[in-house]
């Protein structure tokens, strides 16, 4: 039988910036309360507080609240992608263009 409410824990722990981890929906959500309300009150951190609260409820999974977690923890890192592979297509002509 899985946990219910508070003490749910996620599938993986989110990790936080000091090294600490988010276990429980309960750790995610003390985590929020301790930030400044002006960070509380931004757009990313109110939808994790949403999926949150769902989760708690059993109305929601505890997947999104973790994903809604992350995205606000994450919300100023730029994303980087490397240069891919190219296309083996890209070497030959295609039949249509013949």
């Amino acid at each position: 039988m899985s946990k219910k409410g508070w003490s749910r824990p996620f599938d993986e722990p989110i990790p936080l910036p000091r090294g600490r981890q988010l276990v429980t929906l309960k750790d995610a959500a003390d985590y929020i309360m301790k930030l400044p309300k002006a960070e509380q009150k931004r757009e990313k951190w109110q939808t994790a507080i949403h999926c949150l609260l769902g989760a708690a409820e059993g109305r929601d999974f505890a997947m999104h609240a973790r994903i809604a977690a992350m995205q606000a923890l994450n919300r100023n890192v730029e994303r980087v992608f490397t240069d891919r592979k190219d296309p083996h297509w890209g070497r030959r002509k295609l039949a249509r263009d013949r």
